[in-house]
């Protein structure tokens, strides 16, 4: 079980490292080889401090897996504000849609932390909290559900259930790229574009108020 001791924020430098560190050799040498010492040692910082950190090996790799999905939430947020904000007709939708998905299979999905994330989960699941477990939890659509909601109060939609919108976007578009193609990075398959729009379009022959 994890730890239930009081932990130490500590510092913003040493934590960074220590979860960098541990990244590495987990990714390098899996959970099971990686020792505290080992962390300890490449982060530069004692092994007490990595305990008063983190309190154990457990704790540490959900930091860890969770610090990565943060970041690609960082990636998803900063996408919807670059590519759905300030629309203000029906017709941008199509364009701004398709643009937003590209992003996403190209600065998410094709990322090495989405890698990372996917190699960790998979490699280490007996280690986390529970089977199955997603540091990102429902965070992504969530964001995408608040855009949707306000395209419906703009009139450019109609979305009676903004977050069934969104999993049913996410599913014609990076959904049906995963299934078919085993990926969605849009950087390295050319398949996934077409997917992509197709995707979008019956999305909105649903969604589109006009």
């Amino acid at each position: 079980m994890p730890t239930t001791k009081t932990l130490r924020e500590g510092s913003t430098r040493k934590r960074a490292a220590i979860l960098s560190a541990a990244r590495e050799l987990f990714l390098t040498d899996g959970f099971d080889r990686s020792s505290v010492d080992a962390v300890a040692a490449r982060a530069e910082v004692s092994k007490r401090t990595v305990y008063d950190y983190f309190g154990d090996k457990k704790t540490l790799l959900q930091a860890v897996v969770d610090a990565v999905g943060q970041s690609l939430i960082t990636t998803i947020r900063r996408t919807l504000d670059d590519t759905l904000t300030d629309l203000t007709e029906a017709g941008e939708l199509e364009d701004a849609l398709v643009t937003f998905s590209m992003r996403i299979a190209t600065d998410m999905l094709g990322s090495a932390e989405y890698a990372t994330l996917q190699r960790l989960v998979r490699a280490e699941s007996g280690h986390l909290p529970h089977r199955g477990y997603n540091s990102m939890a429902d965070t992504p659509d969530e964001a995408l559900a608040e855009r949707f909601a306000a395209f419906a109060e703009a009139g450019l939609l109609h979305v009676p259930d903004p977050r069934l919108a969104a999993d049913q976007f996410i599913a014609l578009t990076f959904g049906v790229a995963l299934d078919r193609l085993g990926s969605a990075n849009a950087a390295e398959d050319p398949r996934v574009r077409p997917l992509v729009v197709e995707g979008v379009r019956t999305f909105l022959r649903a969604y589109r108020t006009t």
